[in-house]
């Protein structure tokens, strides 16, 4: 039979359907290219030509190429595996930046484990350690703990980790997020600009994107010379998990208030949600009544019986720029650390119209 190694076949291309395992050596003989060739083509190294890049995967795809992860591993030390360990699986802006995160490590052979801390820092820490144990190449993080405490274990570790989403200011790490003390400031300033001058905030948990929200907020109101109204600021260190269940609880309180808001910047769109629903419940209408803005940007706050006002996070971007920053961590260990840092932007809808321009009482 003719087929990969006889030397009577050394030229000969590759049998489509042979049966046979396809390694790198039969791609690149059938190329007519080196080994080293096909390898850095698989890997993206960047010091071949594209047009050779995209020649030998096309032939790696037309010949249904799988590499041998487990050899790959124990030859390279590495896995080709990245994990990532979030709040919530479930939670849109959650499985959107995984989403874009598996796409950017996909085109690069490279796996992704996902794992859930249910916003609870002992689990997070134990899903820390299983995850680590699978030998991952590099840890991305969207950590509930609120002090650096609970990432002691995590540094010890040789294993590269990116923070992802929340952010400690003092430790020494690569981060990938979004400017949270921006989007609050966007947020409040459009709510002032709409005419509205009772406006609250329920705002996230003591985390950076919660504490940083919360800043931008009131910094919108000093720069009016606004103070925070007396109860028209409700924490609520839930609201990741249980977003709309605990933005409908707090707006209960703020309508219980003898004047009652008429805006409220919420923490995520989950929480502005759950708000809404509240004072539709309330026969109160919104945004003439009361109005609204998220954040988050969630795929379908547009499709909303009141399409909702929000902060777009560029979560799929997010994502990218994550999964890039990882591969270049894996491909040089020692790199510096890198702070991505994205603009957010006001997407505005009927939440929010526009009423008449006004100063604070």
């Amino acid at each position: 039979m003719r087929g990969f190694l006889p030397a009577d076949g050394i030229n000969d291309p590759v049998p489509e359907n042979s049966g046979m395992a396809v390694r790198l050596k039969d791609i690149a003989r059938d190329l007519g290219v080196s080994v080293m060739t096909v390898s850095k083509a698989l890997r993206g190294a960047e010091d071949i030509s594209e047009k050779t890049r995209q020649r030998v995967l096309k032939r790696m795809a037309e010949l249904n190429y799988r590499p041998n992860m487990l050899a790959r591993g124990l030859a390279s030390g590495r896995t080709s595996i990245v994990g990532l360990v979030v709040p919530d699986l479930l939670h849109p802006f959650f499985a959107e930046f995984a989403k874009a995160l598996n796409g950017v490590l996909r085109r690069r052979q490279y796996g992704l484990i996902l794992a859930s801390s249910e916003e609870d820092p002992a689990i997070e820490q134990e899903e820390i350690r299983t995850v680590l144990a699978r030998g991952v190449d590099v840890l991305l993080i969207a950590s509930c703990q609120t002090s650096l405490r609970g990432f002691y274990g995590v540094e010890d570790q040789r294993t590269p980790f990116i923070l992802v989403d929340r952010n400690f200011p003092y430790l020494r790490a690569s981060f990938v997020g979004t400017d949270d003390y921006r989007a609050g400031l966007l947020a409040t300033r459009h709510l002032l600009a709409t005419g509205r001058t009772r406006i609250a905030h329920i705002a996230g948990p003591e985390l950076s994107p919660g504490i940083d929200r919360q800043r931008g907020y009131r910094a919108a109101l000093a720069e009016r010379n606004c103070a925070v109204p007396r109860g028209y600021l409700i924490a609520n260190p839930r609201v990741e998990e249980a977003g709309e269940s605990a933005g409908y609880r707090a707006m209960q309180q703020l309508l219980r208030r003898k004047q009652r808001p008429d805006a409220v910047f919420c923490y995520n769109d989950l929480t502005a949600i759950g708000a809404m629903e509240a004072v539709v419940e309330a026969g109160l209408s919104i945004p003439h009544d009361v109005a609204f803005v998220g954040c988050g940007n969630i795929r379908y706050s547009r499709y909303l019986r009141i399409p909702l006002s929000s902060i777009d996070q560029s979560t799929g971007q997010l994502g990218e720029q994550a999964g890039q920053l990882a591969l270049d961590l894996i491909q040089d260990r020692s790199r510096a650390p890198q702070q991505i840092c994205l603009e957010p932007r006001l997407v505005v809808r009927a939440s929010s119209v526009a009423q008449k321009k006004s100063d604070c009482d």
